[in-house]
């Protein structure tokens, strides 16, 4: 196939109109590189759409996503499971808008805000998002070099300047095609399900208890320990950095351009983000039910560390393996989440600021960013240090949030720019009442700290 050029027309110009828009197309060394079937049978034509939600949903279960379950899980057993299935299902709402912005409008959720807003709010949604993803990529930093410390005895200090070498990995996998990593993608994620299966076959859960912890409850919202938590597990679950990720890899699949092949389109890539983000549902559940079912059942509510988790896992479970499984997964979550991370970065800088950067200069100043207060941490505080740094890193990307929703949502209403693809009633409002949520609960999570 030949290479797709690196500027496209504005799909939604006026026919005749003169001059045509020119835009540089998102990803453009992956743009409409995968080919879709057009007379296939169902299951064919959803798997070229397969791959683009689970990159998405590996920011669902990156490192920061383990601090806030474990803590939660160990201090209030599984009463904030609801926060997880209900953060969840904002997931998939918010990442099915993401698509139809992508696929409908041709557009990245950056390159929107670029074409829509004046330059001043422009550049502020981009600082902001530059912060979400510098506070993403720290909660990788750290989750790799605790990993790299259970499994190999690394001080962190050096695991996390081992983890400034990664940018290696994504150069070689996206040299060789977007299928490629995706199918990287997948397996790790494969890796992760399988262990935390097995850590939940041992652990052996109050499933009655399980099912009671899935409806929410009004302590979540009074009690000033819990809503910290719920809030950082909402800021671990929903990402504002996927968003811009999604809206733009929906646009490798070289899918029809006409109001039908869109529809199909944006119909092939819900079901896809909605599967995917199904299996980021049971990874962070599993983790916080193995922490509620391990510790807090044993009366051991202060477990809020991951290396404190990891040492008490294989005597409290009576299993030899539980610790070592438990930290491969921890490492196979960093790693995933590191490719991502890279994406989404690039993504930003192309959609925001129409700046072409390499993508080895884009990761490296991107993790550099996030070392520095890794290291000034460990130093200071040592490893307790840490995996307080990975909660607040969950606290801050849920305060980004409302940042990267309240645009989707505005743009995906908008009937200007997605023509007769724009949000149906239903949605719309749906889709600003999860909007209202977030921003009510970050609200009140800053009225609690002032």
């Amino acid at each position: 196939m030949a290479p797709p050029p690196p500027f496209d027309a504005d799909p939604n110009a006026a026919p005749g109109s003169s001059p045509p828009v020119a835009r540089r197309v998102s990803l453009s060394e992956s743009y409409r590189s995968v080919a879709v079937p057009k007379s296939a049978p169902f299951w064919r034509r959803l798997l070229a759409f397969s791959g683009p939600g689970y990159l998405v949903a590996v920011g669902y279960m990156d490192p920061g996503n383990w601090a806030t379950d474990i803590a939660g899980g160990s201090a209030f057993g599984y009463q904030l499971l609801s926060v997880i299935l209900i953060s969840n299902m904002m997931a998939m709402l918010l990442q099915a808008l993401a698509a139809r912005l992508g696929i409908a409008a041709g557009l990245d959720l950056a390159q929107a805000c670029r074409e829509r807003y004046p330059r001043a709010i422009n550049l502020t949604l981009w600082v902001l998002c530059e912060i979400a993803i510098i506070a993403c990529d720290l909660a990788e930093v750290l989750g790799t070099a605790i990993a790299l410390q259970l499994l190999f005895g690394l001080p962190l200090l050096w695991g996390v300047g081992i983890t400034a070498c990664d940018v290696l990995l994504i150069l070689m996998l996206q040299h060789y095609g977007f299928r490629l990593l995706e199918a990287f993608i997948v397996t790790l994620l494969v890796v992760i399900a399988g262990c935390f299966a097995y850590e939940l076959v041992i652990a052996r859960p109050d499933i009655a208890a399980i099912a009671g912890g899935l409806v929410p409850t009004a302590r979540i919202v009074t009690d000033p320990a819990m809503l910290y938590l719920a809030i950082g597990i909402l800021g671990a679950t929903v990402m504002p950095h996927n968003l811009y990720l999604h809206s733009s890899i929906v646009q490798t699949r070289a899918f029809d351009t006409d109001d039908t092949g869109k529809r199909h389109a944006i119909r092939m890539a819900t079901i896809d983000s909605s599967v995917a983000l199904g299996l980021a549902l049971f990874i962070n559940a599993a983790i916080l039910i193995l922490a509620a079912a391990t510790f807090h059942v044993a009366g051991r509510h202060d477990v809020a560390e991951i290396s404190q988790a990891y040492a008490l896992l294989s005597p409290m479970l009576g299993a030899g393996a539980a610790s070592v499984v438990f930290a491969v997964a921890l490492l196979a979550a960093g790693q995933n989440s590191t490719v991502t991370g890279t994406l989404a970065g690039q993504i930003v800088a192309e959609g925001f600021l129409d700046l072409k950067i390499p993508i080895w200069a884009r990761r490296l100043a991107t993790r550099l960013l996030a070392i520095i207060p890794a290291v000034a941490v460990i130093a200071a505080l040592g490893d307790r240090g840490a995996t307080e740094l990975l909660v607040l890193s969950q606290v801050v990307l849920s305060l980004q949030l409302p940042f990267a929703v309240v645009p989707l949502v505005a743009f995906t209403s908008d009937r200007a720019l997605m023509g007769g693809l724009a949000s149906p009633a239903w949605l719309k409002w749906a889709a600003w009442s999860v909007a209202g949520v977030i921003i009510g609960l970050n609200g009140w999570l800053l009225v609690g700290f002032l």
